[in-house]
């Protein structure tokens, strides 16, 4: 059993009841819903941010060892380019399919249960979301990113350039040439 799977809470908007359903192979119920996502969906970097409107388009059916859902989930994220650390804003469309087991049913460990008639999406939505999330998030595919010296962003200011260069180890000897009217050419 999915240790978050112990109980349900009733009133979230991610729980949808399935008793009108029965245990009728076949029986079908198509769910159209807007719920507030709930905290900690997503990575650091990029996240759905927490009451956020997640759209729901589903299709919950029974079969003979529980309920199929499937549909679709529209979500919006925020976070910052992992280049230049702008911020960034996006949608993501997740694709969800799971079966939910009866509790009677010899289902493994981490399986998906339909509990007290009714199954939460919040689980399968979480699992979604993390998996199709850009492990390094960009604003844009050719984000030159941050001047390593500086810490600029080159998007704005490609050429910018910091002179030349000198290695601070020697800094101390060339003021002395300098002093000493030596050329440092």
């Amino acid at each position: 059993m999915n240790s978050s799977q112990h109980s349900i809470d009733a009133r979230s908007p991610l729980v949808f009841e399935v008793h009108e359903l029965g245990r009728r192979a076949g029986a079908m119920k198509q769910v159209t819903r807007t719920a507030p996502a709930p905290d900690g969906l997503g990575l650091e970097m990029i996240r759905v941010p927490q009451g956020s409107d997640i759209t729901l388009d589903i299709k919950l059916e029974s079969v003979i060892e529980g309920v199929y859902v499937s549909g679709t989930a529209e979500v919006d994220l925020v976070g910052e380019c992992s280049r230049c650390l702008r911020p960034i804003e996006d949608g993501l469309d997740l694709d969800l399919q799971e079966l939910y087991f009866y509790d009677d049913q010899d289902a493994e460990e981490d399986a998906f249960l339909v509990i007290d008639e009714r199954v939460d999406l919040e689980p399968l939505i979480r699992d979604a979301v993390v998996l199709d999330l850009p492990f390094t998030p960009l604003c844009r595919q050719d984000c030159a990113g941050l001047c390593p010296v500086c810490g600029a962003n080159l998007n704005d200011d490609p050429d910018h350039g910091h002179g030349d260069r000198i290695d601070p180890r020697w800094g101390k000897l060339l003021d002395l040439a300098e002093d000493q009217g030596a050329p440092t050419d």
